[in-house]
């Protein structure tokens, strides 16, 4: 079932060979650039007309009544509500440990530089509405932006046709969170509705935002670049995608598995198998025609694993494997080979690793305490995935001394002078000539 590219013979860059899902992103920026100028200058009326045309919803308010929050968490079924009181503790335990202190240095007596941790005062979290619907989203936003110290927190989600609300999961997820702030407004009218904010009645305004996260559509992240500058953004998320580094020990049900369970998200989905074993390809292709077929949804992991973003790479050994891995710097990677801890910690680009026959990615995506915002199509050599950081500014404190001042004066003075800007020198020369 999987494409098979043969990278056994090539000393090429493996970046140029690598199956991988394509998106304009520039393109879409055009097609929606309307939508979020007249959001910004129409307001609440333009998100409304938005998403009647978009959503084919016609909102008679913007925001969520309180109510439905408390109804939404009311009605959740046990085990789902425990589920999510397990991932939010689990995602608190581990965010927890990222919270940042101030540090003062010392660079000589009398002069201190303090680097000061201070979260951004407001945040628009983005959770996405369409092939699934995800309440583990709200988690993973909202628990690092918390723990950040984040004063202001909203939640954006697309509004469901039959009842002009976020589905029912995601406002539970705020209710059980303390989020009480949040849109039935989806696409890239949400994204511009955060970035400008919009006025009316109380059940109309919103406050605009500092920063913007969370995953979403095309729409969403043409969005998130039009308007990066005006707001932060965590980044850019593409289709997602799991890549498996794999030798002959791993079990080619677990490998089928894990890669259907991404390519479940949606038909452009990456899944690839990167492994020495043609042996293992064949295995993992006949469990995957009997593990596709008995899945729900499986016109769209049929796509997906058939797509041309996806595929089983054969690399001449597990070293050779790594440089690959590397190189496609996925947004989940598996190591399920011999030694797998040892082979993942001399891994250098991926979103997140999962280590072994019991860490699959799923784990990740609801209970392991990690974040699932990740780096897509290869933004993992670069960037990381969304963590208590991603809230936070560090600011440099400067404090010195007259006489700290006057014994680093002649340096100052030189620098300004050599890069002839006398006035800078200035500035300390007339505090240290009095």
């Amino acid at each position: 079932m999987l494409n098979r590219i043969d990278l056994t013979g090539s000393t090429a860059d493996p970046r140029t060979l690598l199956p991988r899902a394509r998106l304009d992103v520039t393109a879409a920026i055009e097609k929606i650039r309307p939508v979020v100028e007249s959001v910004r200058d129409r307001g609440a009326a333009a998100v409304k007309e938005a998403t009647a045309r978009f959503d084919g919803v016609e909102l008679t308010a913007l925001r969520v009544p309180a109510e439905a929050l408390r109804a939404a968490a009311d009605r959740l079924d046990p085990a789902v509500a425990e589920a999510l009181r397990v991932s939010i503790d689990r995602a608190r335990t581990v965010h927890a440990d990222q919270r940042r202190t101030d540090i003062i240095t010392q660079v000589v007596p009398g002069g201190t530089v303090t680097e000061r941790w201070v979260p951004v005062s407001r945040v628009g979290l983005y959770v996405p509405g369409g092939l699934a619907v995800y309440p583990s989203s709200v988690v993973m936003n909202v628990v690092p932006a918390q723990i950040a110290g984040v004063r202001g927190i909203a939640v954006a989600s697309p509004p469901q046709p039959d009842t002009g609300l976020p589905h029912h999961l995601v406002l539970a997820a705020c209710a059980l969170l303390g989020v009480d702030e949040v849109y039935a407004v989806g696409g890239a009218q949400a994204i511009a509705m955060f970035g400008f904010g919009v006025t009316g009645d109380p059940e109309d305004t919103c406050a605009p935002v500092d920063m913007i996260t969370g995953p979403g559509n095309i729409w969403v992240t043409a969005a998130k670049r039009l308007l990066r500058g005006l707001v932060g953004i965590d980044s850019e998320a593409g289709p997602t995608e799991i890549a498996i580094l794999a030798d002959e020990t791993a079990d080619p049900v677990h490998v089928a598995a894990d890669l259907i369970s991404q390519a479940e998200h949606d038909p452009l989905a990456a899944s690839v198998l990167v492994t020495p074993s043609v042996e293992l390809v064949e295995a993992v292709d006949a469990e995957l025609a009997t593990q596709v077929a008995a899945t729900k949804h499986t016109e769209r992991i049929t796509q997906a694993l058939t797509g041309s973003q996806s595929g089983a790479v054969l690399v001449r050994d597990i070293d050779h494997g790594v440089e690959v891995v590397d190189a496609y710097a996925a947004e989940h990677l598996e190591i399920q080979t011999r030694d797998a801890r040892q082979v993942a910690m001399r891994v250098r680009n991926a979103g997140a690793i999962f280590v072994g026959p019991y860490a699959p990615v799923s784990l990740g995506d609801y209970c392991a305490g990690s974040n699932h915002v990740l780096p897509t199509g290869g933004c993992a050599r670069h960037s990381s995935g969304l963590s208590v950081q991603t809230f936070l500014r560090g600011i440099h404190v400067v404090e010195y001394t007259a006489d700290a001042l006057a014994d680093v004066a002649p340096h100052v003075i030189a620098l300004a002078e050599a890069e002839d800007l006398p006035a800078h020198g200035h500035a300390v020369a007339v505090r240290v000539r009095r």
